[in-house]
C-alpha cells in the first residue's frame, strides 16, 4: 500500500504564492503517476494538475492553469504543486493522489483513475 501526506498549505494573501508537497511512502514498486485535486466546501472535486510516470509529463486543467506548476522529486518520493498569483476563489482543501504506473491524458483529470489519496491540506487565500 501507498500512503500520501500533503503539507505546505496555509493562509496567503491574494496574489501570493504557496508550494504544496505530497510525500509518498510504503510500497511504491513500479512507480506512480501523481495528481493534485482541490475541493471547496459545497463544491465538487476539481482537477488541478498531474505528472506522469516514468517520464515527468505534466497535465493542467481548469482555472488554475497557467498559475500552477507540478513537479516531482523521485529521490524524495515527493510531488510538489507551486501555486502563484493566488485568488480568493482558490481557497479549498488540496489533495494529492497516486496512480500505479502511468496515467493517460484522457484519465489524468478523473479522480476515479487514481488508486491512493492523501488527507488534504487547507489553502486559504484572503482578499
Amino acid at each position: 500500500q501507498v500512503q500520501l501526506v500533503e503539507s505546505g498549505g496555509g493562509l496567503v494573501q491574494a496574489g501570493g504564492s504557496l508550494r504544496l508537497s505530497c510525500a509518498a511512502s510504503g510500497r511504491t514498486f513500479g512507480g506512480y503517476a501523481m495528481g493534485w485535486f482541490r475541493q471547496a466546501p459545497g463544491k465538487e472535486r476539481e482537477f488541478v494538475a498531474a505528472i506522469n510516470w516514468p517520464a515527468a509529463t505534466t497535465y493542467y486543467e481548469g482555472t488554475m492553469k497557467g498559475r500552477v506548476t507540478i513537479s516531482r522529486d523521485n529521490a524524495k518520493n515527493t510531488v510538489y504543486l507551486q501555486m502563484n498569483s493566488l485568488k480568493p476563489e482558490d481557497t479549498a482543501v488540496y489533495f494529492c493522489a497516486a496512480k500505479h504506473l502511468r496515467l493517460t491524458v484522457i484519465n489524468a483529470a478523473k479522480g476515479d483513475a487514481y488508486d491512493y489519496w492523501g488527507q488534504g491540506t487547507q489553502v486559504t487565500v484572503s482578499s
